[in-house]
């Protein structure tokens, strides 16, 4: 990797962090820092666009079910989209891996895992820093000095968040690329401890399946509505758009049975109510 492609994945690793409203937080956190979002962006970098998405979806799989609620952190992804996907492209391509294989995957999904330990660093190094900034403003508030809110809340941010955000992600992907080349270009893929750590890779996105049933699964007979889309989607081979267009038209459907349930019920009452105050 070339210092030129280092520095441009540092700096959409900048646009994609949510600890600053660069691009805001629907634009960067939510969307730039998703992995299979940032795959695009790595693979157009890089020169190879699918590879990289392939890369990218376990651990997009991985991470679905991550959100941040406050102030509470599990992952910042923005390690793991343009540190992680950069490393794991290079690695399996330096293993002669093929990039949608299991054994890929599972090396993605690794990476992501300890990559993500990085984005908590970042996330809370910068946001420990604004509150600096945040305190010596309210001490030059005291004195009177109302320049300094120029500073605060735009200039010592943006520093301070490049330092902490461009400059790791940068460092890590050109100097990180070239020792993960470097050993999987050695690393016999066969030996049973890097089968096993690839074994146990490949199956973290099922971690993530789990976490999200756990969050949209309310009741077990939920459970049949979500079966049914995999068996359906298996059965007549839709790619992802047909299958969110399928899923789409059965959640309207759903919807508007739901609500001539409610208007059906209120419409009862209300009859009955009227019959009572006839008699």
């Amino acid at each position: 990797m070339s210092w030129l492609q280092a520095i441009l994945i540092g700096l959409m690793s900048c646009t994609a962090a949510s600890t600053i409203a660069c691009l805001v937080t629907t634009v960067g956190n939510y969307t730039l820092n998703r992995p299979l979002v940032a795959s695009l962006f790595v693979g157009l970098i890089l020169g190879d666009v699918s590879g990289c998405i392939q890369i990218g979806i376990p651990m997009q799989v991985m991470w679905i079910a991550l959100v941040t609620p406050g102030g509470t952190v599990a992952s910042d992804l923005r390690a793991v989209s343009y540190i992680g996907i950069p490393l794991a492209y290079v690695g399996a391509k330096a293993a002669g891996m093929d990039f949608g294989g299991s054994d890929a995957q599972g090396l993605a999904s690794s990476i992501s895992a300890m990559t993500g330990v990085i984005g908590i660093t970042l996330f809370y190094g910068t946001a420990m820093m604004n509150l600096i900034w945040q305190h010596w403003g309210w001490a030059q508030l005291d004195k009177g000095n109302l320049d300094c809110l120029g500073k605060v809340d735009v200039v010592l941010p943006l520093i301070s968040h490049f330092v902490l955000s461009f400059l790791p992600v940068t460092l890590l992907c050109y100097y990180g690329s070239g020792a993960v080349a470097e050993l999987f270009q050695s690393l016999n893929t066969e030996v049973w401890y890097v089968k096993a750590i690839l074994s146990v890779g490949a199956v973290l996105p099922a971690v993530g399946i789990g976490i999200l049933l756990k969050s949209v699964v309310s009741k077990t007979s939920d459970l049949i509505y979500f079966m049914f889309g995999f068996a359906l989607a298996a059965s007549m081979g839709l790619t992802l758009i047909a299958a969110t267009v399928v899923g789409g038209v059965f959640a309207l459907i759903n919807y508007q049975m739901t609500m001539m349930k409610a208007t059906g019920a209120v419409g009862g009452a209300s009859a009955d109510y009227d019959d009572e105050e006839d008699i």
